[in-house]
């Protein structure tokens, strides 16, 4: 099977093998738009189906035939190229690329694709860009259609970055192509047209998301189950995040110990166990709004729910923290598992206290007071103790 990515100029934007491999072509497969930009083909044709996981079956019944599939520019540019061949043996594909949407609209806004932050929304939520909205960053990013650049403009101006300038570029490199510049909060384009990338320069005085762990408080809403600001800090340095690895947040609460985690690099994974429907439906709300949608929330305390969650390489325990749960951990995490437990009652820190001693690792207690009135003065005001355990077990 080869994958042709194509652009919105058809065949006239095409490379000799592309030419070469549809003239041969048994079959060809693709989205109705993509068809109709090669109108003199001779092969078979096949709309590919919406949703796009539909076509996946029909695409690998046909083994050992000549099939060319269509693509959009480079396929393995937030394109279909990685989706499709996860079930082909090497050797069963090729793949003939094209010039991506994002090379396209770099090019016409004089924007280095490597100092540009680069976003596929067209199957995301708009809240993916969240995390980047900051004056002096650029953002590219694809969206489903017309309406959802209507959409992207309320959601910056509603986060308060109605002043951020968007560049609509609509079917670049074809004869279709249009590129036009309106302001977040004046949003009055009509009839965009598909397929769309917006160029965003966040502007405004809308709350701009830290990097560093430890976000405040406020970006998380909460009943008053959350790991506080200095404290998760001292957590997410003690869980350590890598790239590429998995969470278990288990006592998730507010979720903001695994929203943190994801936040720190978007190749994380994070799993959070919440035996409270509210709690497990608030968390899944911040880590949305914060643009941590990978977040995924287990409705179920542990360990019973700890089944239903590939095995992770770090875990943080917020709540729940029992014998029986270090136990099961135990038992079932692999070596080199990284665990951080919180206590904050003298039962669980008995609890701490004796399987450092017994296990090693760190035993650290986090005392902290703020400054609060005193009458006509100011006072520290203290917050419980808390006692963190970390170890590599």
């Amino acid at each position: 099977m080869t994958i042709i990515g194509l652009g919105e100029d058809g065949l006239n934007g095409l490379t000799d093998a592309s030419r070469d491999a549809l003239a041969r072509a048994e079959v060809v497969t693709g989205a109705a738009r993509h068809l109709a930009l090669l109108p003199g083909l001779t092969a078979e044709r096949r709309d590919w189906p919406v949703p796009f996981a539909d076509g996946l079956a029909p695409l690998l019944a046909m083994r050992g035939r000549r099939v060319v599939m269509l693509a959009s520019g480079d396929p393995f540019w937030f394109g279909a190229g990685s989706v499709v061949i996860r079930s082909l043996a090497p050797g069963e594909w090729r793949v003939l690329p094209g010039v991506s949407c994002f090379s396209l609209a770099a090019a016409r806004l004089g924007w280095p694709i490597e100092d540009t932050v680069v976003l596929a929304l067209h199957a995301a939520p708009l809240a993916r860009i969240r995390p980047y909205l900051a004056p002096g960053r650029r953002v590219l990013a694809t969206l489903r259609d017309g309406e959802a650049v209507g959409n992207l403009a309320a959601y910056l101006t509603a986060a308060g970055f109605g002043d951020a300038m968007l560049t609509v570029l609509e079917a670049l490199g074809g004869p279709r192509e249009r590129v036009r510049r309106v302001a977040a909060a004046e949003f009055d384009l009509a009839e965009v047209r598909h397929p769309v990338a917006v160029g965003v320069e966040p502007a405004g005085d809308g709350a701009v998301l830290s990097l560093a762990s430890g976000r405040a408080d406020a970006w998380f809403d909460n009943d008053g189950q959350i790991t506080k600001r200095p404290v998760r800090a001292l957590a997410l340095s003690a869980l350590a995040p890598r790239p590429g690895e998995t969470l278990w947040d288990i006592g998730a609460g507010s979720g903001s110990i695994a929203i943190e985690w994801l936040l720190a690099h978007p190749s994380l994974k994070a799993f959070g166990f919440e035996g409270s429907p509210d709690r497990a439906a608030r968390a899944r709300e911040n880590a949305l709004r914060l643009g941590a949608d990978r977040l995924t929330v287990i409705d179920a305390t542990a360990p019973e729910g700890l089944d239903r969650a590939p095995l992770p390489d770090a875990v943080f325990i917020g709540g729940g923290l029992s014998q029986t749960l270090l136990e099961r951990l135990e038992g079932m995490l692999p070596p080199g598992t990284r665990l951080v437990a919180h206590a904050v009652t003298l039962e669980s820190e008995a609890l701490l206290a004796r399987w450092h001693a017994e296990r090693g690792g760190s035993l650290l207690r986090i005392e902290l007071a703020e400054a609060a009135p005193l009458g006509r003065r100011r006072g520290w005001k203290s917050a419980y103790p808390v006692v963190q355990w970390s170890v590599t077990l």
